[in-house]
């Protein structure tokens, strides 16, 4: 099934959803460290023997602190790929043009977001969390694929992105209350941004033969591989935060209990669970046939 949008009224809600940073991280809003950030579908904590659940409410904040951290990097090589796009829409459609600069400018402000969370995280937790980086050479690298391909990974996630909220967020109630409303405010603007995505794919896939159409879905699957790479890097780093806030090193043992649990939850995370998403599937079905049965058989290895 196809999904299809007008300009002017995903301008419309765009415009009606904006809200500003101030408004959620502002003067007094501090995080609640009593609780945890990211929903245990995601963490995966509880499985994980050597750790009291003390410590496992701790692995499950450093994962709330990555998760956003994540996302912000994310938007890093999103604003200048959708900022190239509406480039080609200027002097041709009006609504199409504002409605992608309004797209890049709210995620301009998601990572700004991001960066201010981080820093209210740090302030309230005690101790930094190394995060993988710099964004900039994560960027360029995601950036060097074919535009096809990049539509296609930013496709996955602003539908990722709804799923977790409105699946595993939105009614957790257990759940720190300024990190909830991080990402509700984020999925409000997100929405949009799904939208967008879905017609800048169909709009690279009309422009391209076949075999340009494969070409992108290959890179897809190549920046996923980077982006899994990184994730794996990332889980070291998670590690090694969890020991600093905790105050022990962990014996090898632990560690790889960690690592076998953790490798898993963070792949289902930021990979399994949009890979399975059924507007993403539609749309990847629509410019590119075969590609729901690919997908589908590759999500089990992300679950």
């Amino acid at each position: 099934m196809s999904y299809h949008f007008s300009y002017e009224s995903i301008l419309a809600a765009s415009q009606a959803a904006n809200w500003r940073i101030e408004d959620i991280i502002g003067e007094g809003e501090t995080l609640d460290f009593s609780k945890p950030f990211m929903p245990e579908s995601f963490a995966r904590v509880g499985p994980i023997a050597c750790l009291s659940d003390a410590e496992k409410l701790k692995l499950n904040q450093i994962r709330g602190c990555g998760y956003l951290y994540t996302f912000g990097l994310a938007e890093e090589f999103i604003l200048p790929f959708v900022m190239d796009h509406a480039r080609s829409a200027l002097h041709v459609d009006d609504a199409r043009t504002r409605a992608l600069l309004q797209f890049a400018g709210e995620e301009a402000k998601h990572i700004d977001l991001f960066h201010r969370f981080y820093d209210a995280f740090v302030q309230g937790f005690g101790t930094r969390c190394g995060m993988i980086g710099p964004a900039e050479a994560i960027s360029q690298a995601v950036l060097a694929h074919h535009p096809l391909g990049i539509g296609m990974v930013t496709l996955h996630i602003e539908w990722m992105t709804q799923k977790h909220f409105t699946e595993s967020v939105r009614d957790a109630q257990d759940l720190d209350p300024l990190f909830r409303s991080v990402l509700k405010h984020h999925w409000a603007e997100e929405m949009q941004h799904a939208q967008l995505d879905e017609a800048i794919v169909r709009t690279l896939a009309a422009q391209a033969g076949p075999e340009e159409v494969e070409a992108g879905f290959q890179d897809f699957l190549k920046i996923a591989a980077l982006l899994d790479g990184g994730l794996m890097q990332q889980l070291e780093l998670d590690i090694e935060s969890l020991q600093a806030a905790i105050g022990r090193e962990l014996g090898e043992a632990e560690r790889e209990e960690i690592r076998a649990v953790q490798r898993q939850a963070i792949r289902y995370t930021y990979l399994g669970s949009g890979l399975v998403h059924p507007r993403f599937l539609a749309v990847m079905e629509e410019v590119r046939p075969g590609s729901r049965e690919e997908l589908l058989a590759m999500a089990p290895a992300f679950s």
